[in-house]
């Protein structure tokens, strides 16, 4: 038997660790912070990736080749279960990014607004009618506001637009090739052509 069977309240209350208090405290004459030093001084703070003043290991590593992280898309998650929590939305309405900035569920315009389908717990299903209109709401989002008889506007973010991908349509495969997307769709039909026995050569 482990100690969390016996009971949820096991563990809850910790008494905190005290130093400062001496060799017989268990913490030891210094407290757990060594001889002399910086960090054995009171106000000492580091980053964790401090070496000692040798040069990082972050700093030592060699950078090349290309990243997308610069141009990741932040989105402002939002819950259904919060929004029909709100006082705003109880008997439904119209949920939009400025309604939610006014309701204080979302920050501001800075970011795409994307809402999840998570329900309160216990509920299976939506009570009333939210007429959506975000960047992206997911599959089981949708169907929720759908059966409760709302509907759904998915504007699509940027990324979505220069794809050329409609958010709204069953079909939600880019229209738009990329580069990348150029180079997938080849290398798709190559080896759909080499199942078949053919050779298919790229065009130059």
């Amino acid at each position: 038997m482990m100690i969390h069977e016996i009971t949820a309240q096991a563990g809850k209350y910790k008494q905190r660790k005290r130093i400062g208090r001496g060799v017989g405290s268990g913490n030891g004459k210094t407290s757990g912070r060594g001889q002399k030093g910086a960090g054995s001084r009171t106000g000492n703070s580091r980053l964790a990736q401090f070496e000692g003043g040798q040069m990082p290991f972050f700093r030592r590593m060699p950078k090349f080749g290309f990243t997308n992280a610069n141009f990741r898309v932040h989105f402002w998650i939002v819950n259904l279960s919060a929004i029909i929590e709100h006082a705003d939305f109880k008997s439904g309405g119209e949920v939009t990014q400025e309604s939610l900035i006014k309701a204080g569920l979302v920050r501001d315009m800075s970011r795409n607004l994307k809402i999840l389908g998570n329900l309160p717990d216990g509920a299976d299903s939506l009570s009333v009618k939210l007429d959506v209109t975000a960047n992206r709401v997911t599959a089981s989002a949708r169907k929720l506001i759908e059966d409760a008889g709302g509907k759904v506007n998915e504007t699509g973010t940027r990324r979505d637009r220069v794809r050329g991908i409609d958010r709204n349509s069953d079909d939600k495969t880019p229209k738009n090739l990329t580069k990348k997307l150029k180079k997938q769709e080849w290398h798709r039909k190559r080896d759909e052509a080499f199942a078949r026995g053919e050779v298919l050569k790229a065009k130059k």
